[in-house]
């Protein structure tokens, strides 16, 4: 059964947009906020993800932070099957959609988290495969190196390879996408990795 049947353009302009709004809710802010944390925007990186909230000191609203980043990214992608006859492209268009909220917020003034987060909850909604070697990369490199930046970025770039693997051209492409927008949003951490600065898990910085 599907909620939206014509016109042709409505499903998929309604995965994008259902897509985006899931995506934009800034958890890590809100919840920071709603702890009498402070303005996480204030805090080290001024980034709204998990790791930044990790700097709060409240260990326990960075998972909540992680766990919902996750969350909104799998359920943006799930419902959009719903929408049309095409669950397929309709699940891709609300992968872009989530990915870009989470990055780029309209609330925030565009300035939104990495896409780490959501991206695990955007692989988990293609299958478990795609989760399981997004996690695996992610977790081994930070045990490997301890930077949640370098595991963000491994598992990132580990998706487009699971998708070839599985023979899944379009879904190939539009990981290796996303995984180019975490490229650039991680720039600053590369730069701070070529020049040694950046933090280890556990530390203080920036992130």
């Amino acid at each position: 059964m599907t909620i939206i049947d014509d016109p042709l353009w409505l499903a998929p302009a309604l995965a994008l947009i259902l897509g985006y709004l899931f995506g934009s809710v800034p958890f890590g802010l809100l919840l920071t906020r709603a702890m009498g944390a402070g303005d996480l925007r204030a805090i080290g990186s001024g980034n709204i993800g998990a790791t930044n909230v990790l700097r709060t000191g409240r260990k326990g609203l960075a998972a909540a932070t992680l766990l919902l980043d996750v969350a909104k990214g799998f359920l943006a992608v799930t419902l959009a099957r719903l929408l049309g006859d095409d669950p397929d492209a309709l699940m891709r268009l609300a992968a872009i959609g989530a990915f870009v909220g989470h990055c780029y917020p309209v609330w925030l003034k565009f300035r939104g988290g990495k896409g780490v987060a959501t991206l695990l909850g955007i692989a988990l909604a293609f299958g478990w495969i795609y989760l399981l070697v997004f996690a695996v990369a992610w977790l081994g490199m930070v045990a490997l190196f301890r930077y949640s930046s370098v595991g963000g970025i491994s598992a990132a770039l580990a998706l487009p390879a699971a998708a070839y693997w599985q023979g899944d051209a379009l879904l190939m492409f539009l990981f290796a996408g996303l995984a180019l927008l975490v490229l650039w949003k991680h720039r600053s951490n590369i730069g701070r990795l070529i020049r040694r600065e950046e933090p280890r898990v556990g530390g203080s910085g920036r992130g």
